[in-house]
């Protein structure tokens, strides 16, 4: 299929037309995708139900065969439909079994990886299943139940091995070697310029809307199940937190949420895309969402938004770890979280811009290339993205999934 052409300022619109044959190959790689491993064998748990792999390229040295904790929720997003039922149904499942097993929902289903968690998505996966698919109610109670305990153990435990809630109610990201880089693996963001390479001595915002996100999906299971003075609570709770992000993390000045360094009593400098999960989440006020609008400026480029506005070279992680989460690359997961929050206070036409910016640089390379990548350089959308720690993969779960679910909300 012909490219959409050079980089000019104002691209076309994108039509169904255009996304055929990127969608056709979506839908074929989800088959490379599917697992199905249900006894421990070496250090790969066994899981009741099959799941989706990140990536899959046989031609790589990397290779995945576990169930990813956040990655699981980004590829459900582009999968929410009655035929994929099973599937995203039994992942769920999947996820409330490790839990289940290790009282933590590791970062991924390998012995070696269950010292650490990832970026807690687990109520709002329920959720979305729960109305996808028309759900039992004794289904969302049993599974939200799982969440609570996992809420109480994991987010809020106060002592090895969950030593998360750190300072004024609010948490930090955490792994039970008590090591800084390991922490920063638990956020899924490895490695980025965030917490300096301290992030034990960080309260992440990204985190701490996604723990708001979970008190206010419980105060919502409440009152469904009619427990008026639960559902108070969990409200209050919620309410509670966003008072103490607000104080320690909105920097009213700069319009935009910071992580909260707890050991210096100070903000962190580094601007980011996770200061949109709280409009994500529903915690930003309408003011907030207002300047967290206008500041997209920092972060949208020709292919999309960077995961951090553009440092001076030497400012990024002390040390010579190779950061992928920041400039000059974007990332599906981001552009979802930041694209949901901006439909959630009614700022559409932001919302597709960016939308449509993110699928023209997604569908140009794989006009191009025939694949689509894991992260890429939003600006200079022709290069290859920004190295990480491990190499760059194609395929890509959470990419593919971004890219259909977009089309769906913006072309269909």
């Amino acid at each position: 299929m012909p490219s959409l052409g050079p980089w000019p300022r104002k691209r076309r619109r994108i039509t169904a037309q255009d996304v055929e044959a990127a969608r056709a190959y979506i839908v074929e790689y989800w088959k490379k995708l599917e697992r199905f491993h249900p006894n421990d064998d070496e250090s790969l748990l066994g899981l009741p139900h099959p799941y989706l792999v990140p990536s899959y390229d046989e031609t790589a040295s990397f290779d995945y065969n576990e169930l990813y904790y956040w990655d699981s929720f980004f590829m459900a997003q582009g999968l929410l439909d009655t035929e994929r039922q099973e599937l995203i149904v039994g992942i769920i499942e999947d996820l409330l079994s490790l839990f289940g097993r290790f009282s933590a929902i590791p970062n991924a289903s390998r012995t070696y990886l269950t010292g650490r968690s990832q970026p807690p998505f687990l109520t709002t996966l329920i959720y979305d299943a729960y109305n996808a698919f028309d759900l039992d109610k004794q289904w969302l109670k049993r599974a939200i139940a799982v969440a609570k305990r996992e809420y109480a153990v994991v987010w809020m435990g106060t002592r090895k091995p969950n030593e998360r809630l750190v300072w004024m109610g609010l948490s930090r990201y955490y792994d039970i070697n008590h090591l800084h880089d390991l922490a920063e693996a638990e956020s899924g963001w490895d490695m980025t310029p965030r917490f300096g390479r301290k992030a034990l001595e960080y309260l992440p915002v990204d985190l701490n809307a996604l723990l708001y996100k979970y008190e206010t999906d419980f105060a919502r299971t409440a009152r469904l199940f009619g427990n008026i003075d639960e559902a108070d609570e969990w409200e209050k709770a919620a309410e509670t937190r966003k008072k103490t992000a607000d104080k320690l993390m909105w920097d009213r000045l700069r319009g935009l949420y910071y992580d909260y360094n707890f050991a210096k009593q100070k903000r962190g400098n580094i601007s980011s895309l996770a200061a949109y999960f709280p409009m994500w989440a529903g915690m930003a006020s309408e003011k907030q969402a207002e300047s967290l609008v206008k500041n997209l400026r920092k972060f949208e480029n020709r292919g999309g938004l960077a995961t951090t506005d553009a440092l001076p070279l030497g400012q990024y992680v002390p040390g010579s770890m190779p950061v992928q989460w920041a400039y000059p690359n974007g990332w599906a997961p981001l552009h979802f979280i930041v694209v949901e929050g901006l439909l959630k206070y009614g700022y559409r036409e932001d919302a597709e811009r960016i939308a449509h910016k993110w699928l023209h640089t997604n569908l140009d390379w794989f006009n191009q290339h025939g694949v689509f990548l894991e992260k890429y350089n939003v600006v200079n959308p022709e290069k290859p993205p920004q190295k990480g720690v491990y190499p760059s993969q194609t395929g890509f779960g959470w990419t593919n999934a971004v890219f259909e679910r977009f089309c769906r909300d913006f072309i269909d």
